[in-house]
């Protein structure tokens, strides 16, 4: 059964992140902003292949944060 639950988490993360990334790829921010959100979204999928569980958290909270129009300063 938590190989189930396993598999179902994964592909709950892998739909949220290809919309992650579509929405940043939409925003009308400026380039280094969206290169810095992309970078998010790369550390959030390494993260995935290790802690599955931790990289739903980090997913949540980033886009609470696109939501919410937080973003980062460009680097």
């Amino acid at each position: 059964m938590e190989r189930d639950d396993q598999l179902e988490l994964y592909e709950v993360v892998a739909d949220q992140l290809k919309e992650a990334h579509t929405r940043v790829r939409a925003l009308q921010v400026p380039e280094g902003v969206r290169m810095a959100l992309t970078r998010k979204l790369l550390v959030i999928t390494a993260v995935a292949k290790h802690d599955l569980a931790d990289a739903a958290r980090r997913l949540d909270r980033f886009t609470a944060d696109l939501d919410e129009g937080r973003f980062p300063e460009e680097a």
